[in-house]
């Protein structure tokens, strides 16, 4: 038993295609066409064709493919704008909106054909209310926040440690970073993540962070999980991952 996992894709579709192709040579080479493939949010924001995403990722898995995905913090910003104008996420402690150039919005919004500008947030939304599909916004809300395998947990940031699967909070599963990525003790599961950028997928022993940089034009990653044994799947084959040195 398989299962592949892609990295933050951040708006990223000539990318995520690319990332696709990588995982169906290696299921050819491996003779496993059905092996679940998971990709773990933030499909909006920075890069140039977030709408391309989400259309892609609609399409495939109406058609069958089997292909999961959940919800990244970037994700809920993009739909909470859209369907109620909240421009600001608490968890942003330098009060930068969404539609500031650091968080991307702004690409977003453009790749539906609208118009938007840090500041103007009522025009924006009403502006955004209009372009973007409500069939868009249903599928990433309905998306879950988890997926379980195995002994594999898949997140878009993390878990609070100490903290029971089934008591985990929104909050910390889409945006946790303190007291997260700082925690080298026992965990449920191991934990597959994205969220936090490195400039490599690394493994840290009791977790696997695969967000390499694509929303900052970096390759994306992306993951196969076999029997246990984890590697980063690429153009010319399997590879190893890197691990973290202890401490």
């Amino acid at each position: 038993m398989r299962i592949y996992a892609i990295g933050d894709i951040h708006g990223q579709l000539d990318m995520l295609k690319a990332a696709h192709k990588r995982i169906e040579a290696d299921k050819v080479r491996v003779g496993d066409p059905d092996a679940k493939i998971i990709h773990l949010g933030d499909y909006v924001d920075r890069g140039p064709d977030s709408a391309g995403v989400i259309q892609y990722l609609m399409d495939g898995m109406a058609a069958g493919q089997p292909w999961l995905a959940i919800r990244g913090n970037h994700d809920r910003m993009f739909t909470r704008f859209v369907r109620h104008g909240i421009a600001h996420d608490a968890q942003i402690k330098s009060g930068k909106s969404w539609l500031h150039p650091a968080l991307g919005g702004v690409e977003t919004l453009a790749s539906y054909g609208v118009e938007a500008k840090d500041g103007d947030f009522e025009l924006c939304h009403m502006r955004a209310h209009k372009g973007v599909p409500a069939a868009h916004l249903d599928f990433i809300e309905n998306l879950p926040l988890t997926h379980q395998w195995g002994n594999y947990l898949f997140v878009h940031a993390g878990i609070r440690p100490g903290v029971a699967l089934e008591d985990q909070d929104e909050e910390d599963l889409i945006w946790i970073r303190e007291g997260w990525l700082d925690y080298h003790g026992t965990l449920p599961a191991m934990v597959v993540h994205g969220h936090t950028a490195l400039d490599e997928p690394t493994h840290f022993g009791n977790r696997i962070d695969i967000d390499s940089g694509a929303g900052y034009g970096h390759p994306m990653t992306t993951l196969v999980i076999e029997n246990g044994h984890e590697e980063v799947v690429t153009e010319t084959g399997r590879k190893p991952l890197t691990h973290a040195k202890p401490g």
